[in-house]
């Protein structure tokens, strides 16, 4: 499962979702995590009220299930739960690595009800209709 990070230095999660000049992606199991690509943005990222800047964060992060930031704004949040993403807020900086640590434990153990949803973003969604039928009848 893809993990994005919202951060000014690559290292913790300090930056709002709108401002971040860097989102760190990584890849997450239950045993192991792995860097998969830094997204760099430049550009006028202070401008509140600027909606535009937020559409290329949510096309580099599609893909992602979690997306950590320090903050976030109404819309931006709004964009990212639409998009099947679940935001975090840390409440002051946290190293990604320790997140990460903390994250593959909980996937190695019984992981929340909102997790294990979570985590099924980007698995194929296989439905087998004649259960469908049955639920329903």
């Amino acid at each position: 499962m893809k993990i994005a990070f919202c951060t000014q230095d690559l290292k913790q999660v300090d930056a709002h979702f709108g401002w971040a000049k860097n989102i760190a992606i990584y890849e997450v199991s239950p045993t192991s995590y792995q860097f998969v690509e830094a997204i760099q943005f430049d550009g006028d990222l202070q401008e509140d009220g600027n909606e535009d800047k937020l559409a290329p964060k949510i096309e580099a992060i599609k893909d992602c299930a979690i997306l950590y930031v320090a903050a976030i704004g109404g819309s931006g949040a709004a964009r990212v739960v639409a998009n099947n993403i679940h935001p975090i807020k840390v409440n002051q900086p946290e190293p990604i690595a320790e997140i990460l640590d903390k994250l593959k434990d909980v996937l190695a153990g019984t992981p929340p009800p909102w997790l294990r949803k979570v985590m099924r973003k980007g698995q194929a969604q296989e439905f087998d209709f004649e259960d469908e039928e049955m639920e329903h009848g």
